[in-house]
């Protein structure tokens, strides 16, 4: 209990620091609210009144303090470009991005466990077969993992837009890029279903091939370290069967550093991707995200700092305390 303590008295002091280092950023980025707001044939003195009205013109050490202790009770503030509060400006960014987050994470797992998996085994066989697939797979998912999101996601656009149309994709193949829905509005019942469907393809996709590479290399090494353990080749010797050999030994070693990771790549769930989330105009909170800093919104900005360092933190405090409890060898 005193450990646990500890180590929440850490995240709270952790997660103060990194919201108070958020607020003095945005504050002295280059960009006033008040000429973003305004109208080109508004004056000086509409500008210093705004600034009043939207309180810009106290010291920065007194909006500091105002803004924290209403963030302590709760209250995020009120965006400034939208006029309304911003827990309601995050509350309807966050199912898209939950969406998005939580069918392209599951994704990712599921292939890039398996893509990892089947490089550590192919390459424990040791053969020269097994080296070359090895490899190739490596220098694949090295490129996608490389590659910028932005630039696939373009490209996604440019194949199955532009390129199914001028190449006879089948028409199924031909993916809307743009939006959630249709924008007409019209469909209804399970047409409506395929065409929400059938809009997340793309950015799904997109990040699930991301995700996929990077989590592939990480399962390849920690299975590969898990094989070449001296407890797998104990096992081999009293004539266990392979896969009994790779269900109950290895993969029980490697299973471990994998939960972790999904554990802290659970905050990306809600915090998405800036990148993808704008080239789709996906409504979520990475394309908010963007938008607010535009707007130099400070409210919406620092809101959405709370919730994304709040969850990164709690995601890292849940892996540090699950990892023991995992780790047959730490038990």
């Amino acid at each position: 209990m005193p450990a646990l303590l500890r180590r929440l008295g850490a995240a709270a002091a952790l997660l103060w620091l990194v919201v108070s280092l958020t607020f003095v950023l945005v504050r002295a980025a280059p960009g006033d609210p008040a000429a973003l707001l305004l109208p080109p044939t508004a004056d000086a003195a509409d500008a210093a009144r705004l600034r009043a009205t939207l309180g810009l013109d106290r010291p920065l050490a007194v909006q500091y303090g105002r803004w924290l202790g209403a963030t302590l009770r709760g209250d995020l503030g009120t965006s400034f470009a939208q006029g309304r509060p911003v827990a309601t400006v995050l509350a309807e960014a966050l199912p898209p991005s939950l969406a998005l987050g939580a069918a392209s994470l599951a994704l990712s797992y599921v292939l890039g466990v398996g893509i990892g998996t089947l490089q550590a085994v192919v390459r424990a066989r040791g053969d020269r077969r097994g080296r070359r697939t090895d490899a190739a797979i490596t220098v694949a998912t090295t490129a996608v993992y490389a590659a910028p999101s932005f630039w696939l996601a373009l490209g996604a656009i440019a194949l199955f837009t532009a390129g199914a149309a001028r190449w006879g994709f089948p028409a199924w193949l031909r993916l809307p890029a743009f939006g959630l829905a249709d924008p007409a509005g019209q469909l209804t019942g399970w047409d409506a279903i395929v065409d929400r469907v059938r809009h997340a393809v793309l950015p799904v996709g997109v990040l699930a091939a991301v995700g996929a590479a990077g989590v592939a290399r990480y399962a390849r090494s920690a299975v590969a370290d898990a094989l070449a353990g001296d407890f797998v080749r104990t096992a081999q010797a009293k004539g266990l069967a392979p896969r009994a050999v790779f269900g109950r030994h290895a993969l029980a070693v490697a299973l471990p550093p994998l939960v972790v990771l999904l554990a802290l790549s659970l905050p990306g769930i809600v915090a998405g991707s800036v990148f993808v989330e704008s080239v789709f105009a996906w409504p979520g909170m990475g394309r908010a995200m963007v938008q607010a800093i535009a707007a130099r919104d400070y409210p919406v900005v620092l809101g959405a700092t709370v919730l994304y360092a709040a969850l990164t933190l709690a995601a890292n405090l849940a892996a540090d305390l699950a990892l023991p409890r995992l780790d047959p060898r730490r038990r």
